[in-house]
């Protein structure tokens, strides 16, 4: 982690949008307390948390945070999708699918956008082979696209599908 007090955090006009957002996925968004402790984080206080179909954010819970592990629950298989509990496990292509999406969803949430997800996702300490997470989108992310098209997430044109993966 770079300078995570420099990243976009889930303040309350954030947390209504990303709620729309995620809706389209059947993914509730659960407000907390800025005092309560995050349920289902995988990385601890602050980061968001994941349990089933809900995602547990609170005001400083940054926006990459909540986005990624949305992503992690739209990239799972039902089967990992029905028994998901904090770790959202999944193999290295999930992942990068993953790490893809949430740059494209970024687009969709105003005040943030796809180039301050992947400022957010430097500063915050994401590594990818050629050193920024704006050079992995546009020169070293195919794999993730294809992966992600495979499974109906996005089309070819980066737009999302709005649908869960099925398989």
């Amino acid at each position: 982690m770079s300078d995570p007090t420099d990243v976009i955090n889930c303040h309350l006009e954030l947390q209504q949008t990303l709620s729309s957002l995620l809706a389209r996925y059947d993914i509730e968004v659960i407000s907390l307390a800025d005092t309560d402790t995050i349920p289902g984080s995988f990385f601890g206080e602050r980061e968001a948390g994941l349990i089933g179909h809900q995602l547990y954010l609170r005001q400083d819970t940054p926006v990459h945070s909540a986005l990624h592990e949305a992503c992690h629950y739209i990239c799972m298989d039902p089967e990992r999708r029905q028994a998901l509990h904090t770790d959202a496990e999944g193999d290295f292509d999930e992942e990068n699918g993953v790490c893809y999406l949430q740059i494209v969803l970024a687009g969709f949430v105003s005040k943030l956008g796809r180039a301050r997800m992947l400022r957010d996702m430097d500063r915050w300490g994401y590594t990818f082979r050629l050193g920024s997470a704006k050079a992995w989108f546009e020169n070293d992310a195919e794999d993730a696209h294809a992966w992600l098209i495979k499974h109906g997430i996005i089309d070819h044109k980066q737009t999302p599908t709005w649908h869960l993966r099925q398989s």
